[in-house]
């Protein structure tokens, strides 16, 4: 188990990840000719989808590396780079094209319900959330420690839900511009996690410079 200080880093990481309020554009734009029981449902099943993917993530992410014979420090260079993109793409106030093309965001529009696909996934839990869950899941082995993150996933998934839930009273007050400043923020506090990951990963790969012997 690890510090509660540092359980408060994943939760903040994840919600800068999922990033629910950069979401609330392309939500509105998807849901724009659902009535308001419709879009209610899209919300619950948005909500519910984030979830399940994370937990998935949580308990069998790391058997899934296993099984594809990666190790956890190779995974954590390549997902720190994932973040990193991410958080460049945030700095500049756009979705990044990991989570999503402007050709699927285009088609997903067409679609009888994109509660699921593309919103729950990729656009909130998309690789790069799945991959920090990874990454935190693998730094304690006990039973709390799983069961907190878990826990902290519930709750991302109720942030998620408010936010698209009071999406149209959010845009209506700060705008697309104060959407924009809160994406940049979580932009920049990503960027210092991928850093951390991507340094973590390599002194796991290249001990001496972690200045201990392999």
């Amino acid at each position: 188990m690890l510090e509660y200080a540092q359980y408060l880093k994943i939760f903040i990481g994840l919600l800068a990840i999922v990033n629910p309020f950069g979401a609330i554009p392309l939500f509105i734009s998807m849901t724009a000719d659902e009535n308001a029981r419709q879009r209610r449902r899209t919300i619950d099943l948005v909500a519910i989808g984030v979830t399940i993917i994370l937990l998935v993530a949580l308990f069998f992410g790391e058997h899934l590396l296993t099984f594809f014979g990666i190790t956890i420090d190779s995974f954590r260079v390549g997902g720190g780079i994932l973040v990193l993109l991410m958080a460049i793409a945030m700095l500049h106030a756009k979705t990044s094209l990991i989570k999503q093309t402007d050709t699927e965001a285009h088609e997903s529009i067409e679609k009888e319900s994109v509660a699921i696909v593309p919103l729950a996934m990729p656009l909130l839990a998309g690789p790069g959330a799945i991959s920090t869950v990874i990454l935190a899941a693998h730094k304690a082995n006990s039973i709390v420690h799983y069961l907190i993150i878990a826990l902290s996933i519930v709750l991302l998934s109720m942030v998620v839900w408010g936010v698209l839930r009071l999406s149209p009273w959010i845009e209506s007050r700060i705008g697309s511009t104060g959407i924009n400043i809160f994406t940049r923020i979580m932009g920049l506090i990503l960027t210092a996690i991928a850093v951390e990951f991507i340094a973590s990963g390599i002194k796991g790969l290249f001990p001496v410079l972690a200045g201990t012997p392999a």
